[in-house]
């Protein structure tokens, strides 16, 4: 992410932090990248562990905003 972010500033916008490593590299690249995980749970195994434990919530919070009805198309009124 910090090479894309060098080359293309604008890909940022599309990252998404899965977790924080217990790894000193990632919390600073993080840092340097602004970036919040969605998941802190110490993890050091280096396998993709975090991002797989993330990865539901993303895809339900893609979900829920493309399915879940707004407040118009729900018929929703104001008080």
């Amino acid at each position: 992410a910090l090479v894309a972010r060098a080359i293309a500033p604008e890909v940022l916008a599309a990252c998404i932090a899965g977790h924080r490593s217990a790894e000193p590299g990632h919390v600073a690249a993080l840092n340097k990248l602004g970036l919040r995980p969605l998941v802190d749970l110490d993890l050091r195994l280096g396998e993709g562990t975090g991002a797989l434990l993330a990865l539901p919530l993303v895809q339900s919070t893609a979900r829920a905003m493309h399915e879940v009805a707004t407040f118009d198309s729900a018929g929703v009124t104001e008080k």
